[in-house]
């Protein structure tokens, strides 16, 4: 499928290291054009990425934060241009609130300065805590390692080299962690649709229904969330797993620890199913989507996918932006 690029600042410096958050095409794929199924993310090596040196390190520890956490910092470069060889993070504040694990969501506020200068380029701030999955698999290594295992409130600095002698530095804070998984009042089933049932970590199992597959798509909420609407143009953060009109498993995000971004939800780079069955359901849902060929990849084989397929994915709309 089209590889969605991301929002998220902390993102956009990554994927200047080449360690991809587009959570795009199958695993080890190349980009497509092609409006496919939401599969695995690549994740670029991290060999590829320099090591900090005692002086980055040194030199990021001599930026001055002013201001108590939970307001915008003031980030004073100790000189411009401010610059380092490779990117560079350390814990400033430790929190106090939840620990924050490998896979999770957590709401997060930056703001950003540019190197050069000492300009601030963006700050969050000044508008909404943006998300961010916490991945060893695909946020850059010194990263992971001060987010896994932190808390909620923790404060930090982040130095990102940006090309030559150009460096950005961020300072950061973690507002929150969010639910991965549905929440909210579960729904009666419907006959003839699939039973779905749950592990314990929220993953579900399919038992699939007797008799002929809908020939129309079904979007029916399993379990009723408390968020807001999803509207047409927004990004909703989701975990899926699809299968199957005879229940045989053929993807799943559950699998690899880590959400899907569904980018402009009525035209992303998805099936169709997923663009029509998405708009109009609340964050913290669970969905059942039964997805006719027509909706789908119609005469089109995919890998694990025959032609002509009916297909049936259960989406946990984690978050929306």
């Amino acid at each position: 499928m089209r590889r969605p690029t991301t929002r998220t600042a902390l993102r956009a410096a990554a994927a200047a290291l080449a360690l991809s958050l587009t959570l795009a095409a199958c695993a080890g794929d190349e980009p497509s054009d092609d409006a496919t199924t939401p599969t695995a993310q690549d994740s670029a090596a991290s060999t590829a990425e320099p090591t900090a040196s005692a002086e980055d390190i040194a030199a990021l520890e001599s930026v001055a934060v002013e201001g108590a956490a939970g307001a915008e910092p003031k980030v004073v470069l100790p000189s411009t241009p401010f610059s380092l060889s490779a990117p560079t993070a350390f814990v400033l504040e430790e929190g106090t609130g939840e620990t924050v694990a490998d896979g999770d969501l957590i709401d997060l506020h930056s703001v950003w300065v540019n190197g050069t200068d000492g300009t601030t380029q963006q700050s969050t701030w000044a508008s909404a805590p943006e998300q961010l999955v916490v991945s060893e698999a695909s946020l850059a290594p010194v990263l992971a390692d001060i987010l896994v295992d932190g808390k909620v409130g923790m404060r930090f600095v982040f130095g990102q080299p940006m090309g030559e002698d150009v460096t950005t530095v961020a300072v950061a804070e973690i507002v929150a962690k969010r639910p991965g998984r549905a929440t909210g009042t579960a729904v009666a089933p419907v006959d003839g649709l699939p039973t779905v049932t749950l592990a314990e970590n929220g993953a579900p199992a399919l038992e699939p229904a007797e008799g002929d597959a809908p020939t129309t798509l079904v979007a029916q909420p399993l379990i009723e969330g408390e968020g807001p609407e999803i509207a047409a143009g927004q990004t909703a953060l989701v975990h899926y797993t699809g299968w199957l009109w005879d229940g045989t498993q053929f993807d799943s995000s559950w699998e690899r620890s880590m959400p899907f971004p569904v980018e402009n939800v009525g035209q992303a780079g998805v099936i169709a199913g997923w663009n029509e069955g998405l708009v109009g359901q609340k964050v913290g849902s669970q969905v059942m989507l039964v997805v006719p060929p027509d909706k789908g990849y119609g005469d089109e084989e995919k890998e694990g996918i025959p032609p002509g397929s009916t297909l049936v994915f259960v989406v946990d709309i984690i978050a929306a932006s």
